[in-house]
């Protein structure tokens, strides 16, 4: 069995407290009045939650200009610096209440592009974002197999 490391990343009140907590079955109100959190804010910090990461989840609200523009910096710093697959990363383009869905094709930088986007908002379709997060997470799990398997064949030869 493996134990995967995920990590949920991005710009402030981009919706990452409220996924994680859905996609853990913490919360059963996916709605309601915004309390912040405390995120960990300093980068010194980053290396020690970044060690042994199985992958990455960047969360980000598209209706926020200067969020396209943050999620490359969170690539940077928590995907390329990581020399994780494609596959073991995530971009969520989270819609706040209200916003309504637009899966329109948003601007990314071409390393982005690469990356599976979902579009969620747990008001109207909680269960599509659930099942492709499910999806992801196989992803993850089957790049961790093989690394280990390219691991113990090196050992073996």
């Amino acid at each position: 069995m493996f134990k995967a490391k995920i990590l949920f990343v991005g710009p402030n009140e981009s919706g990452k407290t409220v996924l994680a907590n859905f996609l853990s079955d913490t919360t059963e109100n996916v709605g309601g009045e915004y309390r912040p959190t405390q995120g960990v804010r300093f980068e010194s910090c980053w290396p020690a939650i970044m060690k042994d990461s199985s992958g990455v989840v960047i969360i980000f609200n598209p209706d926020v200009p200067s969020h396209l523009k943050e999620i490359e910096t969170w690539h940077s710093m928590f995907i390329s610096s990581q020399d994780l697959q494609d596959s073991q990363c995530l971009l969520i383009a989270h819609h706040k209440p209200g916003s309504g869905v637009e899966e329109r094709r948003l601007p990314l930088a071409s390393h982005l592009s690469r990356l599976l986007l979902i579009h969620s908002n747990l008001e109207e379709e909680p269960e599509d974002v659930r099942q492709a997060f499910c999806r992801y997470l196989g992803n993850v799990v089957n790049a961790m197999s093989e690394s280990r398997e390219r691991e113990e064949m090196s050992i073996i030869t």
